[in-house]
Protein backbone atom coordinates (compact mmCIF):
# COMPACT_ATOMS: atom_id res chain seq x y z
CA UNK A 1 0.00 0.00 0.00
CA UNK A 2 1.13 3.50 -0.98
CA UNK A 3 0.39 5.93 1.61
CA UNK A 4 -0.27 9.62 0.61
CA UNK A 5 3.02 11.51 1.72
CA UNK A 6 4.65 8.42 -0.72
CA UNK A 7 2.91 9.56 -3.57
CA UNK A 8 3.47 13.02 -3.20
CA UNK A 9 7.03 12.69 -1.86
CA UNK A 10 7.34 10.62 -5.10
CA UNK A 11 5.58 12.97 -7.13
CA UNK A 12 7.84 16.10 -6.31
CA UNK A 13 11.07 14.07 -7.13
CA UNK A 14 9.44 13.38 -10.37
CA UNK A 15 8.33 17.26 -11.30
CA UNK A 16 11.72 18.19 -9.16
CA UNK A 17 13.74 16.30 -11.80
CA UNK A 18 11.87 17.14 -14.87
CA UNK A 19 12.89 20.83 -14.26
CA UNK A 20 15.77 20.39 -12.61
CA UNK A 21 16.79 19.17 -16.53
CA UNK A 22 16.09 22.35 -17.95
CA UNK A 23 19.29 24.29 -19.59
CA UNK A 24 20.25 27.86 -19.20
CA UNK A 25 19.19 29.23 -22.56
CA UNK A 26 22.62 31.30 -22.09
CA UNK A 27 25.05 28.77 -21.09
CA UNK A 28 23.65 25.72 -22.34
CA UNK A 29 26.06 23.43 -20.87
CA UNK A 30 24.27 24.31 -17.30
CA UNK A 31 21.13 23.24 -16.29
CA UNK A 32 18.87 25.48 -13.72
CA UNK A 33 20.03 22.98 -10.96
CA UNK A 34 23.36 23.61 -11.77
CA UNK A 35 23.37 27.21 -11.44
CA UNK A 36 21.25 27.05 -8.45
CA UNK A 37 18.30 29.07 -10.17
CA UNK A 38 16.06 26.00 -9.32
CA UNK A 39 14.64 26.95 -5.42
CA UNK A 40 11.76 24.92 -4.76
CA UNK A 41 8.57 21.92 -6.00
CA UNK A 42 5.25 22.65 -4.31
CA UNK A 43 2.42 20.01 -4.85
CA UNK A 44 -0.89 21.06 -4.44
CA UNK A 45 -3.40 18.51 -5.20
CA UNK A 46 -2.52 17.52 -9.21
CA UNK A 47 -1.10 20.92 -9.40
CA UNK A 48 2.64 21.80 -9.10
CA UNK A 49 4.46 24.78 -8.35
CA UNK A 50 8.05 25.76 -9.37
CA UNK A 51 9.96 28.67 -7.67
CA UNK A 52 12.91 30.20 -9.52
CA UNK A 53 15.53 32.61 -8.58
CA UNK A 54 17.22 34.46 -11.44
CA UNK A 55 20.76 35.14 -11.52
CA UNK A 56 19.70 38.91 -12.07
CA UNK A 57 16.35 40.79 -11.48
CA UNK A 58 16.73 41.90 -14.65
CA UNK A 59 18.12 38.42 -16.83
CA UNK A 60 16.62 37.97 -19.87
CA UNK A 61 16.64 34.38 -19.98
CA UNK A 62 13.80 33.66 -17.15
CA UNK A 63 11.07 34.09 -19.45
CA UNK A 64 12.36 31.10 -21.67
CA UNK A 65 13.24 29.25 -18.37
CA UNK A 66 10.11 29.51 -17.01
CA UNK A 67 8.21 28.42 -20.64
CA UNK A 68 11.00 25.86 -20.53
CA UNK A 69 9.65 24.36 -17.07
CA UNK A 70 6.55 24.32 -17.77
CA UNK A 71 7.14 22.44 -21.06
CA UNK A 72 9.44 19.73 -19.14
CA UNK A 73 6.86 19.22 -16.73
CA UNK A 74 3.57 19.00 -19.01
CA UNK A 75 5.87 16.32 -20.71
CA UNK A 76 6.20 14.63 -17.04
CA UNK A 77 2.65 14.68 -16.99
CA UNK A 78 1.90 17.49 -14.98
CA UNK A 79 -1.24 19.65 -16.07
CA UNK A 80 -1.25 23.60 -15.61
CA UNK A 81 2.16 23.51 -13.98
CA UNK A 82 3.20 27.06 -12.71
CA UNK A 83 6.60 28.80 -12.50
CA UNK A 84 6.80 31.67 -9.76
CA UNK A 85 9.70 33.75 -9.58
CA UNK A 86 11.28 34.07 -5.87
CA UNK A 87 13.29 37.71 -6.13
CA UNK A 88 14.34 37.33 -2.02
CA UNK A 89 16.84 36.05 -0.92
CA UNK A 90 18.70 37.14 -3.74
CA UNK A 91 19.96 34.51 -5.39
CA UNK A 92 23.95 34.08 -5.39
CA UNK A 93 27.13 32.03 -6.76
CA UNK A 94 27.11 30.23 -3.81
CA UNK A 95 24.27 28.41 -4.80
CA UNK A 96 26.30 27.22 -7.87
CA UNK A 97 27.13 23.59 -7.91
CA UNK A 98 30.03 22.27 -8.07
CA UNK A 99 29.25 20.12 -11.29
CA UNK A 100 28.37 23.19 -12.69
CA UNK A 101 31.34 25.28 -11.46
CA UNK A 102 33.41 22.08 -13.12
CA UNK A 103 31.10 22.34 -16.92
CA UNK A 104 31.57 26.02 -16.34
CA UNK A 105 35.50 26.02 -17.00
CA UNK A 106 35.20 22.96 -19.49
CA UNK A 107 33.26 25.28 -21.69
CA UNK A 108 35.79 28.00 -21.85
CA UNK A 109 34.13 30.34 -19.25
CA UNK A 110 35.87 30.81 -15.52
CA UNK A 111 33.56 29.88 -13.07
CA UNK A 112 33.28 31.95 -9.44
CA UNK A 113 36.80 31.89 -7.47
CA UNK A 114 34.81 32.27 -4.09
CA UNK A 115 31.49 32.73 -2.09
CA UNK A 116 30.16 36.10 -2.39
CA UNK A 117 30.90 37.03 0.96
CA UNK A 118 34.54 36.35 1.26
CA UNK A 119 34.32 38.48 -2.30
CA UNK A 120 32.98 41.52 -0.44
CA UNK A 121 35.38 41.54 2.39
CA UNK A 122 38.68 40.82 0.18
CA UNK A 123 37.50 41.90 -3.59
CA UNK A 124 37.98 39.93 -6.68
CA UNK A 125 41.28 36.90 -6.92
CA UNK A 126 43.07 36.34 -9.22
CA UNK A 127 41.23 34.70 -12.19
CA UNK A 128 42.29 31.59 -13.44
CA UNK A 129 42.45 30.98 -16.99
CA UNK A 130 39.87 28.00 -18.56
CA UNK A 131 42.01 27.31 -21.29
CA UNK A 132 46.07 27.05 -19.75
CA UNK A 133 44.78 27.55 -15.82
CA UNK A 134 47.53 30.49 -15.72
CA UNK A 135 46.48 33.01 -13.23
CA UNK A 136 48.23 35.87 -15.33
CA UNK A 137 45.08 37.18 -16.65
CA UNK A 138 43.59 40.76 -17.04
CA UNK A 139 40.36 42.30 -16.74
CA UNK A 140 39.07 43.87 -20.33
CA UNK A 141 35.78 44.39 -19.67
CA UNK A 142 33.11 44.67 -16.49
CA UNK A 143 30.40 42.91 -18.90
CA UNK A 144 30.84 40.14 -21.00
CA UNK A 145 28.88 38.60 -23.74
CA UNK A 146 25.86 38.18 -21.16
CA UNK A 147 25.32 40.54 -18.09
CA UNK A 148 26.13 38.19 -15.09
CA UNK A 149 29.80 37.81 -16.95
CA UNK A 150 32.79 39.59 -17.42
CA UNK A 151 35.43 39.51 -20.17
CA UNK A 152 38.89 38.83 -18.97
CA UNK A 153 42.37 38.04 -21.28
CA UNK A 154 45.23 35.75 -20.31
CA UNK A 155 48.30 36.79 -20.44
CA UNK A 156 50.00 33.39 -20.94
CA UNK A 157 48.19 32.27 -23.68
CA UNK A 158 46.75 35.50 -25.10
CA UNK A 159 43.15 34.04 -25.10
CA UNK A 160 40.31 36.20 -24.15
CA UNK A 161 37.69 34.45 -21.51
CA UNK A 162 34.64 35.04 -20.04
CA UNK A 163 34.54 35.05 -16.39
CA UNK A 164 31.25 34.14 -14.25
CA UNK A 165 31.16 37.04 -11.51
CA UNK A 166 31.20 36.49 -8.62
CA UNK A 167 27.97 37.54 -6.36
Amino acid sequence: MVTVLERDSELRRRAWDAAAGVVDPEIPVLTIADLGVLRDVVLDGDHVEVAITPTYSGCPAMNMIALEIELALERAGFRQPKVRTVLSPAWTTDWMSEEGRHKLRAYGIAPPQASSSRRALFGEQAIACPQCGSDKTELLSEFGSTSCKALWRCKACREPFDYFKCH
